[in-house]
């Protein structure tokens, strides 16, 4: 049996199930479990990144906090691109129109390999006077603009295999993705310790190997996901005459994309402006904070997925003019991920030192750490119900509407109270920040969806010529 077989037998593809007709649970779960996977797969990049800086020095490991946000940063601002092709795949696939949803595919592909390439050139030139800005200490600089101006470089190979992601997950294919992804990790996890510690023949690079080994193996990912799309027999299909720049549906990708990569570049700025805030401390502090947010990154991978699901399955059933179906599985999704989440919240906040134990020997950081987690831990649930219900928001095409539940919670409840409470009572008002926020973004989501305006999205007039697809972008 095969390694597809071996897979396909633990996992329903999208041939296997309808997510527009039917239950909501079953065809969500199968649609999000794969989604969980890739995205553990994908926080392995960074938590190998961790772990093996973490044993080459501690300054190495507050490098990679100041370096972390900055490729978020470059990413998210291009990232409402991914997110509008796979909301009109999602739309077309739901309405059967299978050549709208390959041009919106192609098209995709067209501008985000144009907008990486463009946002890496800028980011390889500004990198270390932004990470200066950000605070980085003259021992940190150097190593965290080494990983950078990699990084930057290695842009195209990073945002192209996003948004092969993306484009499938419209689609309904999750597994593939997965499959690809878990190769990838593979292959960087076991390259890091070679390019970091010098083993072997390679020279000791320090932090620039472990930025190689990730802008090598994710550009492999890319171009597996490419040959998979151009062939065509999984998920949505690219094709090179539907690839030349279209600046009409360029606008259309815009419309939609624009919030998205707002929502995206928001909470990238406030992980930048929040790095400003705890940089004012000692180097423990930073190193702390590098290690909550990567635990923070695996523990949310649940909501992250159940979102991304609710995205394609509000996506798909807008497009067969079923809400009412969009709506329940948000619903569903918010229930289920507030109860796992708190669930995971209670572990995090009893083995907090255990597990900051993991990345780091550094006792100082270790106590640092401790007092982030269980801070935070128990305001876990809240984060799923907002993640469930921006999900279905982006689905319905109104992603301005996401972005501005994002921006709030993050820039005008988050920062202030960092800021304030940091001067205040020191890192301690941070963390304390992280909690309210989560709190209060989940109340406003909540809320916000209630008022049903998500289901305004009008795909009715939506013809061949995917002309009407337009009036899937307005927004609130």
């Amino acid at each position: 049996m095969s390694v597809r077989e071996r897979v396909s037998s633990l996992f329903k593809g999208h041939e296997e199930f309808d997510l527009t007709s039917g239950g909501i649970g079953k065809p969500l779960f199968f649609l999000s479990l794969p989604i969980v996977i890739t995205n553990l797969f994908q926080t392995a990049y960074n938590l190998a990144d961790t772990f093996w800086l973490g044993q080459y020095s501690t300054n190495a490991l507050a490098a990679i906090s100041f370096a972390f946000p900055m490729v978020f940063l470059l990413i998210s601002l291009g990232m409402g691109l991914s997110v509008a092709g796979s909301v009109l795949v999602a739309q077309h696939t739901g309405a059967e129109e299978e050549a709208e949803a390959e041009y919106a595919a192609s098209q995709t592909i067209t501008f985000a390999i144009l907008a990486s390439i463009l946002l890496g050139a800028v980011g390889y030139v500004l990198v270390e006077e932004l990470l200066g800005l950000l605070g980085a200490s003259p021992a940190v600089l150097p190593m965290a603009t080494s990983y950078m101006e990699v990084i930057s470089l290695g842009l195209p190979f990073m945002f192209g295999f996003f948004v092969f992601i993306a484009l499938m997950r419209g689609y309904g294919d999750t597994i593939t993705p997965m499959l690809v992804m878990f190769g990838s990790v593979v292959l960087n996890i076991v390259l890091d310790p070679f390019m970091i510690f010098g083993w072997g023949p390679l020279p000791e690079l320090g932090i620039e190997g472990a930025a190689i080994a990730t802008v090598f193996s994710r550009g492999l990912a890319m171009l597996v996901g490419l040959a998979i799309m151009f062939q065509g027999t999984r998920g949505v299909q690219i094709n090179l005459r539907d690839m030349a720049p279209d600046l009409t549906y360029l606008r259309r990708l815009v419309r939609i994309g624009l919030p998205a990569s707002i929502e995206g570049t928001g909470r990238a700025l406030s992980i930048n402006l929040l790095l400003f805030i705890v940089g004012m401390f000692p180097t423990t502090v930073v190193a702390a904070f590098g290690i909550g947010t990567r635990v923070f990154s695996v523990i949310f991978l649940p909501a992250v997925a159940v979102a991304r699901g609710v995205e394609t399955m509000t996506g798909q059933n807008i497009g067969a003019d079923k809400p009412d179906r969009a709506e329940q599985a948000a619903g569903l999704a918010a229930k289920v991920l507030f109860g796992v989440l708190s669930g995971a919240g209670i572990l995090v906040w009893v083995g907090a030192a255990p597990i900051a134990s993991v990345f780091t020997t550094d006792p100082a950081v270790v106590g640092v750490t401790e007092e982030f987690l269980r801070y935070v831990a128990l305001t876990f649930g809240f984060i799923g119900v907002m993640r469930a219900y921006t999900g279905s928001f982006r689905g319905a095409g109104k992603t301005l509407t996401a972005a501005a539940i994002s921006v709030v919670m993050l820039g005008v409840i988050r920062l202030p109270i960092a800021w304030v409470a940091a001067g205040a009572i020191g890192e301690t008002g941070i963390w304390l920040a992280f909690a309210i926020s989560n709190i209060a973004g989940a109340v406003i989501a909540y809320l916000w969806y209630q008022r049903g305006t998500w289901r305004e999205a009008d795909l009715t007039e939506r013809g061949p010529d995917i002309d009407a697809s337009e009036s899937t972008a307005t927004d609130d």
